[in-house]
């Protein structure tokens, strides 16, 4: 490996292990979630299915083709004539030729003298013309034509039906079906909402935790500073070893303190690396861990915007509230059900066309040989006696009733969400003014303390009275950033913004 590979392979390795450094900024965070969510990527498939399923209820109302066919085996023809019929057609030349034969010895037997002979000779003409044999053979013809080879049989047939009326139920459920995939699609965009919450939720988690532990280190070390001093005041016999027992005690809690924030800060992050789609062990860091919060430098939701958000216009929040527009289209779904209910009491109408094909071909005498013909019609259905129908639009009718109460109920509630956040916001916003003015009196009082205790004025319990005052004013200063911050992203959310 030469000089210039090694070079180009430690500069990927460092421009990496940058990249791997360069803190996450909340928009990188939610990029994240949204790219890994398995719940965003089913609600992606069940848009599809619905979408699937939209364009299936559009193809019910287009014509439909299918076709039909079969073979069978028999052990015996059809006969179209019985065994009696087919003797007489082949022997009804001979009956018909004994027959004139008898008539003329019955008419001629009464001629004295030439009577038989007569009767003879003519019977003997008749039977000379070959007429009975002919006529046999007419008969013979017909018992023939009518025989049907039907032991083997191939038949078919190719239909096309056009629905032209179903009672309406064909456009509802098409109408339905629309509906279905509009709804799919808000739910993706509720899905897509509460993953962003979800994990604004757990960076500002980070973030607070991250301060928390800056704090606890900060604490930490006024205390190892105090005990010092203690221990230097107890050389001078200016404290008893009391002070310094008290004062190690408290340092003792501080750092208990300091590891409870350690671990809180890697299982915060293992909180927002899991949302994130990324692994739990994943090292990293967030862009706004060490931000000084003020709120001097918020742009989106300030006191003055606060305040004009307490009066919103509640039809443009019911506008845009994924879960109204998704009770909205429930009532409509609910509306189709009637429709879809009523159709059952109604006709149904439906042209139907095709091509009938058999081997016999019973269009020309059963011959051996494929045969057809096109045929045309409307069918159509009248219910005359249907009670369940009735009692099926009357619950799909309650139904719809049921579906607006619900909208009714939410319209409600979602008023009511947006005034307590409003006030909640308001109110971390009060909070926070109030922390800071306690930080400043906590530090004035902190460093009133640490000059009484050098001049020997106060003892190391009103050090760390005051100390612990400090701390704990600092600690609400960033509860209460950390409120403003996920006060804003519930508020907008319950704006629909």
């Amino acid at each position: 490996m030469n000089k210039k590979t090694i070079l180009l392979t430690g500069l990927l390795l460092l421009a990496t292990f940058v990249q791997a450094q360069q803190p996450l900024t909340i928009n990188e965070c939610r990029e994240r979630a949204l790219q890994n969510n398995r719940g965003l990527k089913q609600a992606e498939l069940k848009h599809e299915e619905t979408d699937a399923l939209e364009k299936m209820a559009l193809m019910q109302m287009l014509p439909k083709v299918s076709a039909n066919g079969g073979y069978m085996w028999m052990e015996k023809s059809v006969n179209l004539l019985s065994e009696d019929q087919k003797n007489r057609l082949n022997t009804m030349g001979s009956s018909l030729e004994a027959d004139i034969n008898a008539s003329l010895h019955e008419q001629l037997s009464g001629v004295p003298l030439v009577g038989d002979a007569l009767a003879e000779r003519l019977s003997n003409v008749v039977s000379g013309t070959g007429i009975g044999d002919r006529i046999n053979g007419i008969g013979n013809e017909i018992v023939q034509g009518l025989e049907t080879d039907t032991r083997n049989m191939g038949f078919g047939v190719v239909t096309l039906t056009q629905p032209i009326y179903m009672g309406g139920k064909l456009v509802a459920a098409y109408r339905t079906a629309r509906l279905m995939d509009e709804l799919n699609g808000i739910g993706y965009d509720k899905e897509r909402e509460a993953t962003l919450v979800a994990v604004d939720e757990a960076y500002w988690q980070v973030v607070s935790v991250q301060h928390k532990q800056r704090l606890a280190e900060q604490y930490a070390a006024l205390l190892d500073t105090l005990e010092r001093n203690v221990e230097l005041a107890v050389e001078a016999e200016v404290a008893t070893k009391g002070d310094l027992a008290k004062v190690r005690v408290k340092r003792n809690e501080a750092q208990m303190s300091l590891t409870k924030a350690n671990n809180g800060l890697r299982l915060s992050k293992m909180l927002l690396a899991q949302r994130c789609g990324m692994p739990l062990d994943t090292v990293f860091e967030v862009s706004d861990e060490f931000a000084n919060l003020s709120t001097t430098n918020d742009q989106t939701l300030t006191q003055s915007s606060i305040q004009a958000i307490g009066q919103p216009d509640m039809q443009d929040v019911y506008a845009r509230r994924a879960e109204m527009r998704m009770l909205r289209i429930g009532d409509s779904i609910a509306r189709e059900g009637v429709r879809i209910a009523a159709s059952t009491l109604k006709p149904n109408v439906a042209f139907t066309g095709g091509y009938l094909f058999s081997n016999p071909n019973v269009f020309d005498g059963f011959s051996n040989s494929w045969g057809g013909t096109w045929m045309a019609g409307v069918a159509v259905n009248v219910p005359l006696v249907h009670p369940g129908g009735i009692f099926a639009v009357k619950a799909a009718k309650a139904k719809q009733k049921e579906a607006q109460y619900k909208r009714m109920e939410a319209e409600e509630l979602i008023e009511l969400q947006v005034n307590k956040l409003s006030c909640e916001l308001e109110l971390a916003y009060k909070r926070l003014d109030e922390a800071e003015s306690n930080i400043d009196m906590a530090n004035k009082n902190l460093e009133l303390a640490d000059e009484s205790f050098k001049a020997g004025l106060c003892n190391s319990s009103d050090v760390m009275a005051a100390q612990t005052a400090w701390m704990q004013a600092r600690s609400e200063a960033i509860d209460a950033h950390i409120d403003i911050e996920m006060n804003k992203v519930y508020l907008k959310q319950a704006l629909g913004k």
